[in-house]
């Protein structure tokens, strides 16, 4: 061990005199194209009079030969370096006089490189290398730009996101419109409005109901002052919930941003803990609620004058609901989140109307309160039923974490079992086999629990063959919910014959140019991993045997994931990318780069959302969103191609 000090003093010293000397080897770099990917990097270069350059020396520690370098991280050195000459054998005193291989004069060092994926234009090359004479040992470090034949400038593709003659507001043909972007916030409002009446017929709510109308028609001088009291305390109640969703209109958070948020992995773990601890609140375990003393000031408030009293009333109900409104209001938030600030008001305003509707009819029509169930055990049940849904659902969230950052921990059929276990457990529970809080053994199943059972059996039944390869296994009813078809535990031969695949995911211009090396139209897929509405057009409509064959004969189709959390390439990162309208954006996964392509190109950001183009990267006709009607979809592929000829 004592000869690594001495070598070091020996290096440090020769160093200092080789400094002075001013004498060095002066490579110089090229590259051979070899194949698609491959290239041979030659180094070319002069060893100093009486110098040496230490070759290839297995065994010997601290002795390395010409190493290269280069800052891609998808350029990887093939096999060893090779010499264009036949190396010296020399006795190294440096080295305990062992026999080292050396080389001195004129000479190439060559390595072969594979570049996976994109090749740049250039590439930046560290040569490093060792060269010593008698008692002196130089470690020398050169650092060279390589230009490579047939490749890419992918800086300025990356900085080509904005395309000049993509043209929104002139297509080569009228066809077409996005108005479903519009028409799904209609869709979303019933989504919240159906939250909001599975959330009445929980135990923090329902009992409130004639409770609360009685108060009000007890307490009115006469029936219209009740009606009009029962009506504004509606009002309040809906008005709370679409208030929820003002700060973010005020924040004036563009959608890319809400998209990105959503679909971040690091939220939807959040909310899968959440569900799973909301999960077990249902189930009886322990209770969640707000602070008391927030229901407890907001009730007291409650008798201030007649519209501000109404006003903390409504407001009281909220609060004192969450335990039970909170786990349904959480799904409906977190899933119209990447659609923006009106997608969010939009099911907010459903779920309040939901919720108040029945306290403004029944202040009406207060006789209708005698055809209401009494409050009871069933109540409990539906609560514990709601558990197993949101046990459910919190798998969901962990599957769009992994799905985006694909980690592979929840493969299709790993999913459609976890829900097969839990609706197994809902049966069970059901029949009164497994017992959870507050049951007791012999307990009287009910009618409705039954039928319920019955229901769950069959959904079981249908969700089963989804975790082998058969035929059954193909879930339309179910499409968004579980991973695609492609993230299979069985590879991506499971999706043959039950889906389109993309001629190309993620990466635009290898499509436009297999659009013109093939002289047909692009067919742009925005889409994301997380997008539920994505997969039903994938798994719905895709796959009606005339769409299909009409998109592989006439089509090249390329998929564009706004959400992928996949790292681009070190050449192809924008720390700060300043969009056409004055926003600054990182672009450092693929999707930023295709979330920012969407909203430079198309001014939209929804998922999915399908644009044609021609071979001149011209707009054929008005893209659209979600089109869950095959005929409808595939009439605008008709026109765009039609487009497409008439326009050669």
């Amino acid at each position: 061990m004592k000869k690594y000090p001495l070598l070091l003093a020996l290096v440090f010293s020769s160093m200092l005199s080789y400094a002075q000397s001013g004498n060095t080897v002066n490579w110089s770099v090229t590259s051979t194209r070899i194949s698609t990917n491959k290239y041979e990097f030659k180094a070319t270069g002069n060893i100093p009079t009486g110098w040496h350059l230490y070759g290839i020396n297995t065994g010997i520690d601290g002795l390395d030969p010409v190493k290269f370098t280069f800052d891609y991280p998808n350029a990887k050195p093939s096999g060893l370096v090779t010499f264009s000459k036949t190396a010296e054998v020399i006795v190294d005193p440096l080295f305990e006089n062992k026999r080292i291989n050396v080389y001195s004069g004129a000479i190439d060092v060559t390595q072969v490189v594979v570049i996976d994926s994109l090749v740049p234009a250039t590439l930046k090359v560290s040569v490093s290398a060792n060269i010593g004479k008698a008692g002196e040992f130089i470690p020398l470090d050169s650092s060279f730009v390589v230009a490579l034949e047939g490749g890419t400038d992918v800086a300025a593709d990356a900085k080509r996101i904005k395309i000049a003659s993509i043209d929104t507001n002139k297509p080569l043909s009228n066809y077409g419109s996005s108005t479903e972007v519009k028409g799904s916030l209609l869709a979303i409002f019933f989504i919240g409005f159906l939250g909001g009446f599975i959330a009445l017929l929980t135990p923090c709510v329902f009992p409130m109901i004639p409770v609360t109308v009685s108060f009000f028609t007890k307490r009115a001088s006469n029936r219209k002052q009740g009606i009009s009291n029962g009506l504004l305390y509606g009002f309040f109640i809906f008005l709370i919930y679409v208030l929820v969703s003002v700060p973010f209109h005020l924040l004036n958070l563009n959608p890319a941003v809400l998209n990105s948020i959503s679909t971040s992995a690091g939220l939807n773990i959040f909310f899968f803990i959440i569900f799973i601890v909301f999960s077990i609140s249902f189930f009886g375990y322990f209770e969640i609620s707000l602070p008391g003393n927030l229901a407890n000031k907001t009730d007291s408030q409650s008798g201030l004058g007649t519209i501000g009293g109404i006003f903390f009333m409504a407001l009281t109900l909220t609060i004192v609901s969450f335990s039970c409104t909170g786990p349904i209001l959480g799904s409906l938030l977190v899933g119209s989140l990447s659609g923006g600030a009106w997608p969010l008001t939009a099911g907010l305003a459903g779920f309040g109307l939901a919720l108040a509707l029945p306290f403004a009819v029944f202040a009406i029509f207060p006789n209708l309160l005698k055809a209401l169930p009494k409050s009871g055990g069933w109540l409990d049940t539906v609560k514990k039923v709601l558990a197993f849904v949101e046990l459910a659902l919190a798998f969901k969230f962990l599957s769009n974490a992994d799905l985006v950052m694909h980690w592979g921990l929840l493969k299709r059929e790993v999913f459609i079992g976890i829900w097969l276990i839990v609706s197994i457990g809902l049966v069970l529970y059901l029949f009164g086999i497994l017992r959870l809080p507050h049951d007791y053994k012999g307990m009287k199943i009910s009618t409705g629990r039954k039928i319920t059972a019955v229901i769950v059996i069959l959904f079981a039944i249908y969700i089963a063959p989804a975790i082998t390869q058969s035929k059954y296994a193909n879930l339309k009813f179910l499409s968004g919910f579980p991973p695609p078809l492609s993230y299979s535990i069985y590879g991506k031969e499971n999706n043959k014959g039950r889906g389109l695949e993309p001629n190309v995911i993620n990466d635009y211009n290898k499509a436009l140019q297999l659009s013109k090396q093939q002289h047909k139209p692009l067919l742009i897929d925005f889409t994301g991993w997380a997008c539920v509405n994505c997969r039903k057009m994938e798994e719905n409509v895709w796959t009606q045997p005339e769409v299909y064959k009409y998109i592989k004969d006439n089509y090249i189709l390329v998929s564009l994931y706004v959400d992928d959390r996949a790292s681009l390439p070190i050449l192809e990162q924008l720390p700060a990318y300043t969009t056409s309208d004055g926003h600054q954006r990182e672009i450092l996964t693929a999707g930023d780069k295709w979330a920012t392509f969407e909203y430079e190109n198309i001014k939209q950001q929804a998922q999915p959302y399908y644009v044609l183009l021609n071979n001149e990267e011209k707009l054929l006709n008005n893209p659209v969103a979600y089109t869950p009607d095959a005929g409808d979809y595939l009439k605008w592929l008709q026109n765009g191609k039609e487009t497409f000829d008439k326009n050669k």
